[in-house]
């Protein structure tokens, strides 16, 4: 057996370690190939490491008995840089702690490459963390068995944009595994992603995209979301009493609007014709409108229908302007027009809150 570290200190660090754990040199000796270099500065570090994380004593004794291999091939320092970015995406510590119970693996040098290669996939394509937490929690073991390709060569290779590629993961996580796989067994067959762009370029079509055209690629990659989905946030405006033709030409300025949710957008609408009060067209001249989150929306409507009772403010503001201006103008031309504007504008922040 190679001893690679300093065996006057490293390697008896360890085994001191071992025997305070009830596993002592013939435990060791067990497990150990004289095939194999072992770095005992290494996997000291994993040993601190799990301690730090939760693993005391007993646990730490019971993880080791039952998968011996963790201390010939641990990832050390690197495992706690995992750890960290563990944190930084939302896992609690008793989901860390239940994450190695379940899947010990996760502490191999190899799996820790995958795991932080996973991560910075989903980070790359701007996934939210708690889709990015559920992920890690329900497939640790796929995670820690796939090597992952990067974010831009999965754009190239299937030609479809950051946005596009997130919606498809979110729609079905386990894709993630096939269309990111650095083998060609597992990579995702090219048709499924031909049939989801076929629905949307039907969707395209009737809009009145002409097919192969530039325009029709690049409205491909702005559009996000399968075709039917596409459609029935079409028809949300449609329903709300828009003229078809309207809507087509309005989703062709600005296709971002059909980006959200059919349940988002219909709550918008309802803000606006039930809420507000304004006329649906009103989405014609501000489709940005519909960008803005709920919360914001609340806000400013709720402030700006206070000013209105009290003739403080113009009747018809557009929606840009109520939604889209800074909360410093917002303050500046509107709330303080009114001696109790500033006081009512922080209940209403404070109520949302």
């Amino acid at each position: 057996m190679l001893l690679v570290g300093g065996i006057d200190s490293e390697f008896v660090s360890v085994v001191n370690k071992l025997k305070g754990l009830n596993l002592g040199c013939d435990w060791l000796a067990r497990y150990l190939s004289d095939r194999k270099t072992y770095n005992w500065r290494r996997i000291l570090e994993t040993m601190k490491l799990l301690d730090k994380v939760g693993f005391k004593e007993e646990k730490l004794s019971s993880l080791l008995k039952a998968y011996p291999d963790l201390v010939g091939e641990t990832s050390g320092n690197k495992a706690y840089i995992m750890f960290e970015k563990f944190h930084k995406v939302g896992l609690q510590m008793n989901e860390i702690d239940k994450l190695v119970i379940d899947n010990p693996e996760v502490l191999l040098e190899k799996s820790v490459k995958r795991i932080l290669e996973a991560l910075k996939f989903l980070k790359c394509i701007r996934m939210e963390k708690q889709f990015i937490v559920r992920f890690l929690l329900c497939h640790m073991k796929l995670i820690c068995s796939s090597s992952f390709l990067g974010p831009r060569a999965v754009w190239n290779r299937f030609k479809i944009g950051r946005d596009e590629l997130c919606q498809i993961i979110k729609e079905e996580p386990l894709r993630l595994f096939s269309i990111a796989s650095k083998t060609n067994k597992g990579r995702i067959e090219l048709d499924s992603l031909d049939w989801r762009n076929a629905e949307k370029t039907t969707f395209l079509l009737k809009l009145g995209y002409v097919e192969n055209s530039d325009e029709m690629v690049r409205a491909l990659k702005k559009f996000q979301g399968r075709g039917d989905e596409l459609q029935e946030r079409f028809d949300c405006f449609v329903k709300a009493g828009l003229d078809y033709n309207v809507v087509r030409q309005l989703v062709k300025r600005a296709p971002h609007i059909l980006n959200r949710p059919k349940d988002i957008i219909e709550k918008k609408i309802i803000m606006l014709t039930d809420y507000l009060v304004y006329p649906i067209e009103s989405v014609i001249e501000s489709p940005t409108y519909l960008c803005y989150s709920m919360k914001r929306i609340h806000q400013r409507f709720t402030m700006y229908i206070w000013l209105r009772e009290r003739d403080a403010v113009i009747p018809r503001l557009t929606l840009g302007t109520i939604v889209g201006i800074s909360n410093t103008l917002i303050v500046s031309y509107f709330v303080n027009t009114h001696p109790e504007g500033p006081a009512t504008w922080e209940n209403i922040k404070k109520a949302s809150t």
